[in-house]
Order: C-alpha cells, then sequence, then structure tokens
C-alpha cells in the first residue's frame, strides 16, 4: 500500500469496492458506442491516471473484456462501472462520476465523437426543465439512499 495520502478516492455504489489515485487525473468524455453501452448512458466521463498511481482499497471487483484490447471493471454486488483499461497501456481510467468528489474533475476533451447522440446538446442548462430530486418525492415515493457515501469509511 501507498505511504503517502490519496489524491482522490473513489468506489462503487454499494460500498463493496473502492479506490484511490495517488496523482491528479485527466479527465475526458468518450462517446463511443462500446463506452455507452458499458456505462448504460449517452457517454462516459473517465479520469486517466498512471497504473502505479492507481490502487483498490477494499473489495476486489469484477472484470469484463469488452473488446480485443480493453478491459473494465466493476462491482459484482450493485453492478456499479468503474474502470476502463487499455490490455497493454500503463494507464487506467476511473469513471469520473465513481470519484468521491466528481465535481472537481471537469472534463478537458471529447473522445469517439463520431457516436455521440444528436441531441446531447438538450442537456445543456437552460436547455430542458430542471428538476431536483426532492421534487420526485410525494406522499406515495419517499426516496431513500442506500449508496454508500462519498468518502471512505472510518476504520472500525
Amino acid at each position: 500500500m501507498y505511504k503517502t495520502k490519496p489524491t482522490m478516492t473513489g468506489g462503487c455504489q454499494c460500498g463493496a469496492v473502492r479506490y484511490a489515485l495517488f496523482e491528479a487525473p485527466e479527465s475526458t468524455i468518450c462517446h463511443c458506442r462500446m463506452c455507452q453501452k458499458a456505462v448504460g448512458a449517452p457517454f462516459a466521463a473517465f479520469c486517466k491516471i498512471k497504473s502505479p498511481c492507481f490502487a483498490w482499497t477494499l473489495g476486489e471487483p469484477a472484470s469484463f473484456q469488452s473488446s480485443s484490447v480493453a478491459e473494465r471493471h466493476f462491482c459484482r454486488n450493485c453492478g456499479t462501472p468503474l474502470t476502463f483499461r487499455y490490455l497493454e497501456g500503463d494507464a487506467i481510467e476511473v469513471t469520473t462520476a465513481t470519484l468521491d468528489d466528481a465535481a472537481s474533475v471537469p472534463p478537458t476533451k471529447n473522445f469517439g465523437t463520431e457516436s455521440r447522440l444528436p441531441w446531447i446538446e438538450l442537456i445543456a442548462p437552460g436547455r430542458l426543465p430542471d428538476v431536483p430530486t426532492s421534487e420526485t418525492n410525494s406522499a406515495t415515493m419517499v426516496i431513500v439512499s442506500y449508496q454508500h457515501p462519498d468518502h471512505d469509511a472510518p476504520d472500525a
């Protein structure tokens, strides 16, 4: 394990798998069809870091070789997509939204733009109505999150 404090931490939705980054990552967006399907969204946001500056800190993720050149890790319990990694590469990319402080790492470029969905500009602020999660609660449906908090749990 590293003797230095992590630069950033993150993990899956249920908290079974956690990781740490030991340097600041480069953040990108990928619109390719493979990434769309891997994360079940219009695009995937990733933070790339050199492999020696990454460590799994809790749990063991499952993996899927999504192509002849790459694999992806995910939580076997809750299904959260966690990483993308070229098999022959020296870097790993974590899914940005799994970082505990995802807002601190804005993307710097787009990849796979040939597959960008034509309606993606509609999600820009002001283009669609904004509805906070709290407004979806009603007398018949109250949302209670069972998600792991956005931080490492203190040692027991």
